[in-house]
């Protein structure tokens, strides 16, 4: 078919104004599936000082996080200590004996070791020395920790309420138990979480 000047233009502002629409909603289905990923792996954990939000990361250990939401989803982490706190260094929780030595009832996990380095906000996966004995513990690093780079299992990253992470308490020793530890309040998927209330 061919088309005089005049029809071709219309018919190039059809198929333009067409495909601009096309872009827009797929663009937007798209951004919507992003912004649900998002907040499927957007963490919320409360503690008496506020807040702390952290951004899982399951390109880089998918089966760590897949293995921490299954447990947040049942409430796993609400009421847990942080048990093992060293200044400078990184708080450490996820374990419901408060000993450092408990876990869940789900498998252990194989390293899944990444070239991504840890430092200020990076959340890890503790582990034994056996580097495939990940289960539930995790820490979060106060400052660099590149020393764990290629060693730990990097989960995530904290995204907001470093603040309140700085806050958590101490340990006094240089093992960094803590007497009287700080607790997780709660801990939710954000895509779990109810919305906030209007002020």
């Amino acid at each position: 078919m061919i088309f005089h000047s005049r029809q071709f233009s219309r018919a190039l502002s059809a198929a333009f104004a067409f495909g601009l629409g096309w872009l827009t909603l797929t663009g937007g289905k798209i951004d919507e599936a992003l912004a649900a990923a998002d907040l499927a792996n957007t963490i919320y954990m409360d503690t008496k000082d506020g807040r702390i939000t952290i951004q899982l990361r399951p390109d880089l250990a998918p089966k760590h996080v897949e293995q921490i939401k299954a447990l947040t989803k049942r409430g796993f982490y609400n009421g847990i200590v942080f048990h093992r706190v060293i200044d400078g260094f990184m708080a450490q929780t996820g374990d419901p004996t408060g000993t450092g030595t408990g876990g869940s009832d789900l498998p252990n996990l194989k390293a899944e070791f990444s070239s991504e380095a840890f430092k200020r906000g990076t959340v890890g996966m503790a582990r034994s020395s056996d580097p495939n004995s990940a289960n539930s513990q995790f820490f979060i690093c106060f400052g660099d920790a590149s020393f764990l780079n290629n060693k730990y299992t990097v989960v995530g990253q904290v995204t907001a309420g470093m603040d309140v992470v700085d806050k958590i308490k101490k340990g006094a020793g240089g093992d960094g138990m803590v007497t009287g530890p700080d607790k997780i309040l709660k801990m939710q998927l954000a895509s779990d979480a109810a919305p906030a209330k209007a002020k």
